[in-house]
C-alpha cells in the first residue's frame, strides 16, 4: 500500500527567514517565482488534478515564518473551497502556529499539518537564526494539542554529523508523529549549502526512522529523484509507504504519470485516503 501526496504552494518567496537551504527566503535571492498569494480558483484546480493522479492527501504550503492572521483567514478560505468539490485529505503546513490558529485550521477542514523540524537541535543554529529549534518542536506539540495530526520530519545532507541525524530522529521520537517526511538537500547555485547526502546514508535514514519511530506514514519527500532515479520503489522494502507526486515547492518533481506507472507496474495498490 502506497499513499501518494500532492502539494501546492500557495504563496511563495516572501519570506524574511534566513533558513539555508531554503530558496524562497528572500535573503539568498534564489531564481524563483514569488508570489503572495496564489488565486482559490487555481488552488481547486490543483486539487482536482491531484485527485485525478490517485492523491490522498494534498498539502497548502505558504512562505514565511508563522501561521498569522492574514494566512489563517486565507488558508482557512481554500481549504472550504477545496472540499466543496474534491474528496481529499488536507494538510496545512505554514510555518510556527499557536493551539488557537490551529484549531480554526481543524475547523476548515484541515486534517494533518506538517512541520519539520529540519534537523537536530544541535545542528540547527548552523543552518538557521531567524527563529529557534524550539519554536519548531513547540509548534509540533501544539498541532497534537488542537487535535491534528502531526506530521513532521526533516532535511537531510545539508552538511550534518551522523550524530546530528541520530538527534534529529530522537526528538522525533519524542513528539511521536503519524507521518514522518525524508527529505534530501537540493542544492542551488544561490544557496550556501552544499549537498551531502548519498544513497547509502539514505537509506540508512529510511531504515532508523522505520525502526526508531515507525511512524504511520513513512514519506520519502524532496530529492528522491537525485537519490533513487526512477527506482525509488526500492525504498519501499526500507519501510517507506508515502511519496510526493509532482513538483515540490519551486522545484520540479518526477512527472506524475510516469510515478503511476512504475506503481501500476510494481502492482502496488494506491491507497485512497489518509
Amino acid at each position: 500500500m502506497i499513499y501518494l501526496c500532492a502539494i501546492s504552494n500557495i504563496r511563495s518567496g516572501a519570506c524574511r527567514e534566513d533558513c539555508k537551504f531554503c530558496t524562497q527566503s528572500v535573503k539568498w535571492g534564489a531564481d524563483i517565482k514569488r508570489f503572495r498569494e496564489k488565486p482559490i480558483e487555481v488552488i481547486v484546480d490543483e486539487a482536482k488534478l491531484a485527485k485525478k493522479y490517485k492523491a490522498a492527501g494534498f498539502c497548502l504550503v505558504t512562505s514565511g515564518k508563522s501561521l498569522d492572521d492574514k494566512t489563517l483567514e486565507y488558508i482557512c478560505k481554500a481549504s472550504k473551497a477545496i472540499l466543496k468539490e474534491v474528496d481529499i485529505t488536507l494538510i496545512g503546513c505554514n510555518g510556527v502556529a499557536t493551539k488557537e490558529a490551529l484549531k480554526e485550521l481543524k475547523k476548515a477542514g484541515i486534517k494533518i499539518y506538517n512541520h519539520n523540524l529540519e534537523t537536530g537541535k544541535s545542528f540547527y543554529s548552523k543552518i538557521c537564526s531567524t527563529h529557534s529549534f524550539e519554536e519548531r518542536f513547540n509548534t509540533c506539540l501544539n498541532v497534537k494539542e488542537a487535535g491534528l495530526k502531526l506530521c513532521s520530519g526533516g532535511i537531510f545532507g545539508l552538511g550534518e554529523s551522523e550524530e546530528d541525524r541520530r538527534e534529529l530522529i530522537n526528538y522525533l521520537k519524542e513528539l511521536k508523529p503519524d507521518g514522518v517526511p525524508i527529505n534530501f538537500f537540493i542544492e542551488n547555485l544561490k544557496l550556501p549549502l552544499k549537498a551531502t547526502w548519498d544513497k547509502k546514508m539514505a537509506i540508512d535514514v529510511i531504515k532508523r526512522v522505520k525502526k526508531e519511530i515507525n511512524p504511520k506514514i513513512l514519506m520519502l519527500a524532496g530529492g528522491r529523484e537525485l537519490v533513487f532515479g526512477s527506482e525509488w520503489v526500492e525504498a519501499l522494502k526500507y519501510g517507506v509507504n508515502s511519496i510526493v507526486i509532482g513538483d515540490y515547492l519551486t522545484t520540479k518533481g518526477e512527472k506524475e504519470d510516469l510515478d503511476l506507472e512504475v506503481i501500476k507496474r510494481y502492482k502496488i495498490k494506491v491507497a485512497n485516503e489518509c
